[in-house]
């Protein structure tokens, strides 16, 4: 699996993607977007993309932290800290 995921400085949900990677044991590239790549480099490249981070997945834009989490816990990478009472 490749995982791709763009992120920008001083963003608390990007360092908290980097947590869920770590937490699933998978590896990924990470860009940072002012620096590895321009924010218009980005936006032509991703359109869709309206925050950061922004995970790309086998070539799939996946989206954002929370659609990320979705998609790791669909494929069970990760568990859901969800009670199921």
């Amino acid at each position: 699996m490749e995982i791709l995921i763009y992120k920008i400085s001083g963003c608390g949900y990007c360092q908290k993607i980097e947590e869920l990677m770590a937490r699933a044991n998978v590896e990924y590239q990470s860009f940072v977007v002012g620096k590895d790549i321009t924010r218009d480099e980005f936006k032509k490249q991703y359109p869709s993309a309206t925050a950061y981070p922004y995970t790309i997945i086998d070539g799939v834009p996946i989206g954002g932290l929370v659609e990320t989490v979705k998609f790791f816990v669909e494929k069970g990478l990760v568990k859901s800290n969800k009670n199921s009472n």
